[in-house]
């Protein structure tokens, strides 16, 4: 699964360089961090809706359309900020062996 990120990955580093006329990856960028971010909120709010929507019967595509969104433009914001998805998977990786519990306490606790 992480060929399919490292590949996303590739693709927007190439297209934040596009004009932003001929990518949307590009006219993101070139509409700055408060754009991306105003984005990352209209896809999480979109993800939450289509979850309560599949719990109530909904489609549970949908949600899986809506996550892949959020994902996408998450990775746009990462990318804006010179940030790899690699970091991000790394610092998934380090939770696989502590307790969801003592993790949040130790991050409370910095």
């Amino acid at each position: 699964m992480s060929d399919v990120l490292t590949e996303l990955a590739a693709i927007l580093e190439q297209r934040k360089q596009a004009s932003p006329e001929s990518s949307y990856v590009a006219s993101l960028h070139n509409r700055g961090l408060n754009k991306i971010l105003e984005k990352v909120g209209e896809e999480a709010v979109e993800t939450i809706l289509a979850a309560r929507d599949v719990q109530s019967g909904g489609d549970s595509q949908t949600l899986v359309s809506e996550t892949a969104d959020l994902w996408f433009h998450s990775l746009v914001m990462l990318s804006h900020l010179d940030i790899s998805h690699e970091q991000v998977l790394e610092e998934l990786r380090k939770r696989f062996n502590i307790s969801g519990l003592a993790e949040k306490a130790a991050r409370s606790k910095q």
